[in-house]
């Protein structure tokens, strides 16, 4: 990730610690939804740097209801937020109905919060509207002086809106994962180094590269990695990425 604005930072200096000590106070009380989402929207605005009066609102139709708070910037609709209260705890139905909304608006992110905990999530629409949660963390384990911290606030802030810094991290999560690894040792590039490295160990051992990657995925990579949907973008995007190479060494040597 880039350098962050001094002025996040400054800000995230100067207001995280007060509302660490506020949402454990809330949490422990109970308080009701009504008072967390007034809570959230002071977060927003003092941490997350959100104008509270032009760039929140709590107005936003969906359907039939309104959803907690909707964030807008060059009044744009860019993210909607899902408040619950203090003491509860925060399930995947909770995004129900305001993924369903956002989906059909082309909103592509949630936040699912109760001021403690915060929850990012990305919606996708395919053939059919499913979601997928980011980025997790509560407030209260935050330092202000961790530069890891500080960029998972960032995600969620209004610089890092702008930036498309949500974007940027889903992308680079979709890539630097279990599944991707997962196709890459099972690529041939990669069996080809296991066999010679095997060779130069043990010399008397005859071993080819079927025998070698069928070892490697039936006996090495957790079956998880290998089915569904993930599994089968992580090889596309590998097989992709081969491409886009065997196409510049083509282009190089034309020019060469």
């Amino acid at each position: 990730m880039a350098k962050l604005p001094k002025k996040f930072t400054d800000r995230v200096g100067t207001h995280l610690r007060k509302y660490q000590k506020i949402t454990s106070a809330q949490q422990k009380a109970d308080v009701a939804e009504a008072d967390t989402v007034t809570l959230v929207k002071d977060i927003l605005s003092d941490v997350f740097g959100y104008d509270k009066y032009e760039e929140l609102t709590s107005e936003h139709q969906i359907k039939s209801t309104y959803c907690d708070l909707a964030i807008k910037i060059g009044g744009k609709l860019r993210l909607l937020v899902e408040v619950k209260s203090a003491g509860a705890s925060l399930a995947d139905n909770h995004l129900r109905q305001v993924i369903d909304y956002g989906a059909h608006q082309g909103i592509h992110w949630v936040i699912l919060t109760n001021a403690v905990e915060w929850r990012l999530v990305r919606i996708y629409v395919a053939n059919q509207i499913s979601h997928e949660e980011v980025c997790r963390f509560d407030l209260a384990d935050l330092s202000a002086r961790k530069e890891e911290h500080l960029e998972q606030l960032f995600l969620l802030a209004k610089e890092g809106l702008v930036m498309d810094a949500m974007d940027a991290f889903h992308q680079q999560a979709q890539l630097l994962n279990k599944f991707t690894l997962a196709a890459i040792l099972r690529s041939e590039p990669v069996v080809n180094i296991v066999r010679r490295e095997f060779r130069r160990l043990f010399p008397d051992i005859k071993v080819g590269n079927e025998v070698l990657a069928v070892l490697i995925e039936n006996e090495v990579i957790k079956r998880d990695t290998l089915e569904g949907d993930k599994a089968k973008e992580a090889v596309a995007r590998i097989k992709k990425a081969n491409g886009k190479l065997e196409r510049a060494k083509k282009k190089l040597a034309e020019v060469l």
